[in-house]
């Protein structure tokens, strides 16, 4: 069997390394993605010679990621068919896109049985777009951030720094509260899948390279974001709050991230604010920004 672990701090170089030679657009090759939800997923890395190796368990059983690498991924695939073999599963292969599709299937044609996952699709916008917010179909966002600074003067947008980050965290826990009035609910939610990943994104903020933004009005912090390079052209935001009885403190911290993220990296392209996760107020959210491309997944069965 294939020697997997649970990924590491240390393991950041080298699956980096063959990420970056990957170079998909897809929120699920990214360092950062592999180790806080490694836990929710039960996530775990191994290297086949120049390819990186995902096995995850989730709400489709238990599968492995398309290799990213370079090189013999036909081999890899056939080793990976081998190591499921030998744990009695079926080789069920997630997250792939068209192109992964096309090439599994030049590899090994009418083996494999496809099928889409709709709530996993990432959504891409082109950077300029949320940096600028021209144009007539997002005048709603204008409107809204108009509103927010008419009614908070005070704003400001700083860069996070490590004496912001517990700042960020307890305007996360009030965040729950205020969401989850339940008493207890935000205490439970701590020990949940998304806490314990942004818990241990902001315990590894910089080891891990993440950037982000806040917002403050009157001095308190309303609105926060975060996230990473993905690839060559795409950078990838991995968690944005705001409290959402301010209007437009969303637009606002989507807005400005943008731009920070524009003259940080004007190299790139996209950002890919990830998926929705088939909840109804995340898809209508982040349709009303029209994105520009959508990173489809889809999943392949070998056939028996």
């Amino acid at each position: 069997m294939i020697a997997f672990q649970t990924p590491q701090l240390s393991d950041k170089a080298w699956v980096d390394t063959l990420l970056a030679r990957a170079d998909y657009r897809g929120c699920d090759y990214n360092f950062t993605n592999l180790l806080v939800w490694s836990r929710a997923y039960h996530q775990q890395i191994a290297r086949v010679g120049d390819f990186l190796v995902t096995h995850l368990c989730g709400r489709m059983g238990c599968s492995y990621m398309y290799p990213a690498g370079v090189g013999d991924v036909a081999g890899v695939i056939r080793t990976l068919e081998q190591d499921a073999a030998q744990r009695g599963e079926p080789l069920r292969l997630v997250c792939l896109t068209p192109r992964q599709m096309a090439e599994l299937e030049e590899f090994f044609p009418g083996q494999f049985d496809y099928s889409a996952d709709r709530d996993g699709y990432d959504y891409l916008y082109e950077i300029d777009r949320l940096a600028d917010l021209g144009g007539k179909k997002l005048h709603a966002k204008r409107n809204h951030i108009n509103r927010f600074i008419e009614s908070n003067p005070s704003w400001v947008y700083e860069e996070i720094t490590p004496e912001s980050l517990p700042e960020c965290l307890e305007m996360d826990k009030e965040w729950y509260r205020r969401s989850l009035p339940r008493e207890g609910a935000a205490e439970e939610r701590d020990l949940g899948d998304e806490g314990i990943a942004l818990r241990t994104a902001m315990e590894h903020y910089h080891t891990l390279g993440l950037e982000g933004g806040l917002i403050r009005v009157y001095g308190e912090v309303v609105a926060f974001t975060m996230g990473d390079r993905l690839c060559s052209d795409t950078y990838d935001v991995h968690f944005e709050k705001a409290y959402g009885e301010l209007q437009g403190a969303y637009a606002i911290i989507n807005r400005e991230f943008a731009r920070w993220v524009r003259e940080r990296h004007p190299e790139v392209k996209y950002l890919n604010r990830e998926d929705d996760m088939g909840v109804e107020g995340l898809r209508k959210a982040k349709e009303s920004y029209y994105p520009d491309l959508m990173v489809e997944k889809h999943t392949a069965i070998l056939r028996a």
